[in-house]
Parts: C-alpha cells; structure tokens; sequence
C-alpha cells in the first residue's frame, strides 16, 4: 500500500463510474473549502499557496469550473466554520496501523461511518495519539523529471529543510516539515513546478503481515475507507 494519497487510484480505477466521480468531486470541494478556511479567507489562488495546489489537483479531475468556484465560495460563507479537518487513527488486522484524514462538517456521523467500516473489517477505531507516534507528519511534493530540473529541486529540499528525497520512475518525492508547507511557494521560486502535493502521515516503521491474503485483505479496508465521502486520505504502516 502506497504511502501517497489514493486519488490517482481513484482517478484511473473509477473515473468511468459517475458515482465515484461524485465522490471524488464531493472531496475535491472540501478539500478546496479548507483551503480557503485555512488560508484566513483568502480566495486568490495567487497569494493562497494551498488553495492554487487544491485547484490544480481539482482540474487534474476534471472538476467543472462552476463546482471549483462554489468550493471557494463556500470557504467563507455562512457555513464555512462548520467545515474541520478531522484526523482518526485505528488499528486494522494484524497490528497494523491506520491514519485517517477526513474533512467534514459533522464529526460524530463521519466518526461513526469511518468505525463501521473498520469494525465490518475486522479492526477497530484507536484514540488520539494510539497510533500516530508511529507516523511522522510531513509535507509531501512530486515532481516530474521531463518538467522540472533535478537540481532544482534538489535546491528546493535544501531551502525547505527537506527530511528525505527519494528518485524512481522519473519522478521526485521530496518530503519536508509539514510546517513550512506555507513557505514552499517562495522556496519554489516559480521554476519547477510539483505534480503533487499534500501532507502526509508517512510510516516510522512498517509491519509484515504472514501472506498476500492478508495484505490484500488490510488493502480492501483502506480503499473502503476512503469509498466515503468525507475522508480524502488513508495511510498505513503495512509494509
């Protein structure tokens, strides 16, 4: 199980299936919204560095422009203070562990729809702090080798005070302290632009479970987890 978002998954399994493709707009909006809310308000992609990397990663769905801009509309709106990232942790089979990022506006009913799904599958939801000392919470930026130089981006890990850089498949993942996610922009420069870019609990350690069949199985639970409208993002320590 990758330790990056499912969306690209998501986007290539399902994009046929309008259902899904309604999930994952519903996602995108609120994703989009906190953005907004996070950012203090501020509705100009071009001075909110998180909102500009949220509509981006919209239009990469194919998400209409109405809904784009609703989203934004809606992060300071009326309702906008009901809308709150929410992060669970739970233990699924075999002692694996589970970080879940949510954005909703009702808590206790996306508590309870995350719960059931665990419990269906044989884990169980943890407290806060049961299993996130095993993660390390960073900032997370891919970059693509054909439109980005490798040694800028290389100079962009110095700047942002990077913790790792790991290079395959012509790309670059460059993992850095989520707290200076507000300054990638500037670190940036404008000259390499990332294809992805979001904050990530990423795996102290991982856990080997005995067999495929179990894998599988832990991989099943995480995908339905993030079946659900509110959450946006799943991560395990399963090696």
């Amino acid at each position: 199980m990758s330790g990056h978002s499912k969306w690209a998954n998501i986007k290539n399994k399902k994009a046929a299936n309008d259902k899904v493709k309604g999930t994952a707009f519903a996602k995108m909006s609120r994703i989009i919204t906190l953005a907004v809310l996070e950012g203090g308000g501020v509705t100009n992609p071009d001075t909110n560095f998180k909102l500009r990397l949220a509509i981006e990663k919209a239009r990469a769905f194919n998400m209409p422009k109405e809904n784009i801009n609703r989203a934004i509309e809606r992060g300071h709106g009326p309702d906008s203070a009901l809308l709150k990232e929410v992060v669970y942790e739970a233990f699924g089979p075999h002692g694996v562990a589970l970080v879940i990022m949510c954005s909703t506006d009702n808590p206790t009913r996306t508590h309870n729809e995350v719960k059931g799904v665990i419990e269906k599958r044989g884990g169980k939801m943890g407290s806060q702090g049961s299993v996130g000392y095993l993660f390390q919470k960073c900032a997370v930026m891919q970059f693509d080798l054909t439109t980005s130089s490798e040694d800028m981006i290389f100079e962009f890990g110095q700047k942002i005070q990077a913790y790792d850089i790991d290079e395959g498949e012509g790309k670059i993942t460059v993992y850095f302290p989520f707290e200076q996610f507000g300054k990638a922009k500037e670190a940036l420069g404008g000259a390499i632009h990332p294809t992805l870019s979001e904050i990530e609990y990423r795996p102290l350690s991982r856990v080997q479970v005995p067999s495929e069949v179990e894998a599988k199985h832990i991989m099943e639970l995480a995908e339905a987890i993030e079946e659900l409208a509110d959450v946006h993002n799943v991560f395990s320590n399963l090696e």
